[in-house]
């Protein structure tokens, strides 16, 4: 019966086991997927400051438009994103690529699988073009309005 325990290791009965555990909060979900998003041409939040969001000075926090759901049994992440996007931009082909960007990004940084990538696309950005009309337009009525009425 001796012999039993003489295989076993002793570091066993002295220590217990050791349990690492690794919590994610939803902010970090969040920055990672606003800075991914910032990089990306073409595409707008929905509304808000990205400046503001990214410095947590926008209520909550977080951008408008990011939805984080994390499976902890399975170690993954759902993310889901509604967009502005630019007229004239193939919008398949954007979402290929904020699906790719984010899942990348994403799993790099946490070590988590993201299990899916739903991107909404909510608006058209004007052209560059119609915005600088738009904005040609605002100052002239801005500048009639300062005018003097006798002039």
């Amino acid at each position: 019966m001796q012999d039993q325990f003489k295989e076993l290791d002793t570091k066993e009965l002295d220590l217990p086991d050791t349990v690492y555990a690794r919590d994610i909060d939803n902010s970090v979900f969040h920055a990672i997927t606003a800075k991914c998003l910032a990089m990306i041409e073409g595409v707008a939040f929905l509304e808000g400051n990205l400046l503001d969001s990214l410095l947590g000075r926008e209520e909550g926090g977080r951008v408008k438009g990011i939805h984080i759901d994390q499976d902890q049994k399975n170690h993954s992440v759902n993310v889901k994103v509604e967009v502005n996007v630019a007229y004239g931009l193939s919008i398949p082909e954007k979402a290929l690529e904020i699906q790719s960007k984010l899942t990348t990004e994403i799993s790099k940084l946490t070590g988590l699988h993201v299990g899916c990538v739903h991107v909404v696309f909510k608006n058209l950005i004007p052209e560059i073009d119609e915005m600088d009309q738009m904005e040609e337009e605002e100052e002239v009525l801005v500048l009639e309005e300062e005018l003097p009425e006798d002039l």
